[in-house]
């Protein structure tokens, strides 16, 4: 499946006391990969939810295997798993700039009629879009 790279700066108010990220800072890294990840497509959350669809996270899971800390420099490697259905979900590699692996995690996001705030189908617009691409 089609992937992207995004960097990242670790800021300080995203480190404790020793310098190191606070564990739910992962998650944030995990969206703006996602967020680039659309974004390459021409797609935005906010694009969506013009157009009715919102993206609320179902599922999130973390695998933490080293630190980040303060000024790093971090490459987040977002994937999609598989064609989306009703839900669409992402694989995460976080890497340093020595290529140390720091953590690995999964999103599973749902997409949700705004109007009627229930499941729906992933937008035909978004498949074709993933289509073109040759997923």
């Amino acid at each position: 499946m089609k992937s992207n790279v995004t960097e990242i700066r670790v800021r300080y108010g995203e480190t404790d006391q020793m310098g190191v990220v606070y564990h739910a800072n992962y998650a944030v890294y995990f969206e703006v990969g996602r967020t680039e990840w659309l974004r390459e497509f021409g797609l935005s959350y906010s694009k969506m939810e013009e157009e009715g669809i919102m993206l609320p996270v179902i599922s999130l899971s973390v695998n933490y295997k080293n630190s980040a800390r303060y000024d790093d420099l971090l490459k987040v490697k977002t994937r999609l798993k598989k064609l989306p259905t009703a839900s669409i979900e992402f694989e995460y590699e976080l890497i340093n700039y020595n290529e140390q692996l720091l953590a690995t995690g999964n999103t599973i996001l749902a997409f949700i009629d705004k109007k009627r705030n229930r499941p729906t189908r992933c937008p035909k617009y978004l498949l074709d879009k993933l289509q073109d691409y040759s997923l």
